[in-house]
């Protein structure tokens, strides 16, 4: 089972290379399923398309921007080919990932599609689209929980306690010759 960094680590391979033009290790053209990857006669205009992803402790954040039309927006299949395009984008992922790492990597939904539309003139919109995925390749592993957070309180009481002599293995400053007395009492006016 890989640790949270080697999968931190094969997320960040599998979308190594999303920008327009990419090549794998054929040399061939890296294909997602955005809309940029489609001909484009030379004539009409270059779509604007992309993605990204943030990771948030066991969270995948998924994010896909286009640039669409109004007529796209009124569409009755709209949210579903949004969905349908990060529906690739993931595919895309995981099968990077798998590459990278050799091992799959699980993901499950964690609520619904976000779609936010964003008009920058009558004709033309900015949408931006996102969803949540919990990485289940998380579960065998220990979360953060209300142990770990008391066990810091603990240790963090117990130093503001005990001062620096918390812990079998403190050592003492070998430099500092005063005796314990000394420590305590006031040093005095100093001017």
């Amino acid at each position: 089972m890989a640790s949270v960094l080697e999968i931190v680590r094969g997320i960040s391979q599998a979308v190594s290379n999303i920008h327009d033009g990419a090549l794998d290790e054929n040399g061939e053209p890296v294909l997602i399923g955005l809309k940029r990857e489609q001909e484009v006669p030379i004539t009409d205009k270059r779509v604007m398309d992309g993605f990204s992803i943030r990771l948030q402790a066991d969270k995948l954040c998924l994010y896909y921007n286009s640039e669409i039309t109004m007529k796209e927006v009124h569409a009755k299949s709209f949210e579903n080919d949004v969905e349908s395009t990060m529906a690739d984008i993931l595919k895309h992922i995981k099968k990077e990932y798998r590459k990278s790492v050799g091992e799959s990597l699980s993901l499950k939904q964690d609520g619904e599609t976000d779609i936010h539309i964003q008009g920058m003139s009558r004709v033309r919109s900015w949408m931006c689209a996102k969803q949540v995925f919990k990485v289940e390749s998380y579960e065998s592993m220990d979360p953060v929980t209300a142990e770990s957070k008391d066990s810091l309180e603990k240790k963090f009481k117990d130093w503001l306690r005990d001062g620096d002599e918390v812990g079998a293995g403190a050592k003492k400053n070998q430099s500092d010759s005063r005796t314990a007395a000394d420590k305590t009492a006031p040093e005095g006016n100093l001017k």
